[in-house]
Order: C-alpha cells, then sequence, then structure tokens
C-alpha cells in the first residue's frame, strides 16, 4: 500500500491543483456504492473467453499507441496489494470493456493486467464495445452513459459479482462533485494529474476491494460520473 507520507503528498498536490482550476475549494462527494445484481449468465463467461489477453489487445493498439506501451511497461502494483489479492483465492475473471482511443483506459487498465498476471486464478481478458456493449449497457455510469473502460469482476461460473466503471474512486468522487463547475478542458486535466500521482494505486486497491467483497458475498459496484 502506498506509504503515508507519499500518499498525503500526491493528493496534497492533486487538491492544489484542482482548486486553482476549479476558482474554490472543492469537496469530496461520497462514493455510491450501488451493490450489483448477481445473476448467473453463460454469455459473459463466454465473452470473456473471447476477449484478448492483455498482451494481444497491446499488440494491436493503434491508437494511444506509445502511452499504452509506456504504462504497460512501468506499471506497478504494491507487494501488499498483490498479497491480498492472493489470500482471496479461487478463481475470478476480470472483463474489460475498452477501446485503445480511450485515456481512462489507457491509465488504468495496464495496472490491472499487472496485477492479474502476478496473483493466480485472477485472469483478464479485454473486448471492445461492438462486442461489449450488452455489458456496458447493464453497467452504466451514473449520469446514464455507456463508458470505457468498464471492468466487470466474474466468477468461476459466470456470475457478475462486481464492477468499476470509467473512473477510481478516488477521482470520480470529485470529477462528480465538480461537474458543471468547470470546463471540460479542466476536468481533464484534473484527472490526468491524478493518474500522474497516483501510479495505478487507486484502481488495483479498488480492484483488490472489490475481490475481497466478492469472496465475502458481497458484490461492489462502483459506477463513474464524468460530463
Amino acid at each position: 500500500m502506498l506509504h503515508t507520507r507519499l500518499r498525503a503528498g500526491v493528493m496534497a498536490g492533486l487538491s492544489a491543483a484542482l482548486v486553482a482550476l476549479a476558482g474554490s475549494p472543492t469537496s469530496a462527494v461520497a462514493a455510491s456504492r450501488p451493490s450489483c445484481v448477481i445473476a448467473q449468465d453463460s454469455t459473459l463467461l463466454s465473452l470473456f473467453n473471447s476477449g484478448q489477453s492483455f498482451p494481444d489487445f497491446l499488440a494491436a493498439a493503434k491508437a494511444r499507441r506509445e502511452g499504452w506501451l509506456k504504462m504497460a511497461d512501468s506499471a506497478r502494483v504494491d507487494d501488499a496489494l498483490v498479497a491480498r489479492a492472493k489470500a482471496v483465492g479461487g478463481t475470478w475473471h476480470l472483463l474489460v470493456v475498452a477501446i485503445d482511443a480511450c485515456g481512462d483506459s489507457m491509465n488504468n487498465v495496464p495496472y490491472l493486467a499487472k496485477l492479474s498476471a502476478l496473483v493466480p486464478g485472477l485472469d483478464l481478458r479485454m473486448v471492445l464495445p461492438v462486442n461489449g456493449r450488452p455489458v456496458q449497457d447493464s453497467h452504466r455510469s451514473l449520469d446514464g452513459r455507456t463508458a470505457t473502460p468498464t471492468i466487470v469482476l466474474l466468477d468461476s461460473n459466470g456470475n457478475d459479482v462486481g464492477c468499476i466503471v470509467e473512473l477510481p474512486r478516488e477521482i470520480r468522487d470529485w470529477a462528480h462533485g465538480v461537474r458543471g463547475r468547470v470546463s471540460s478542458d479542466s476536468l481533464h486535466t484534473g484527472i490526468r494529474t491524478f493518474y500522474a500521482g497516483n501510479r495505478g494505486v487507486a484502481i488495483t486497491t479498488e480492484a483488490v476491494e472489490m475481490l475481497e467483497a466478492a469472496k465475502a458475498g458481497a458484490p461492489r459496484c462502483s459506477r463513474g460520473s464524468r460530463p
């Protein structure tokens, strides 16, 4: 887990940047964590099995290619998070709907791919929206959009037991709080600033929490909200 001092420094720097962007102090909006509907659906497992591995997706990427390659090469996951994910045990599947042109996908999926590579029993496959649209339709953002990345956790039987939509919780809460109060350019600058300082800690932490919740029988679905 990120050391407290480093984490405080990153968040303090981000807060300062966001205040400058918004023109006034902002406060985080409480996370909305609606429960996922557990529904066994063999089509989800079939969709997962039809997907690309991350290396194959990376090899085919054209848009933002240099960014994808850089993120894939530099992605690291904290040892403590890896240990927590391993402790969950069992067989789990991360079904990711993403496109290479999506900046949020580029800044999050490589860390999830690294986590899955380090945790036995955790596999990740990627599908494009042309095939994954039903998954996006059933896991929309809080403002009703389909979004990328849409990350759905499946258990070994294909049950939908968790999701993360579009953004990690920490920046998702901020984005929801300032929605409509800052320009789209300022919003995206704030998100990029967060990604640069956070280095995948938020998305991997949330993914491990999602695994732990699924094991405990309390599916967690965290949906994004962004203009």
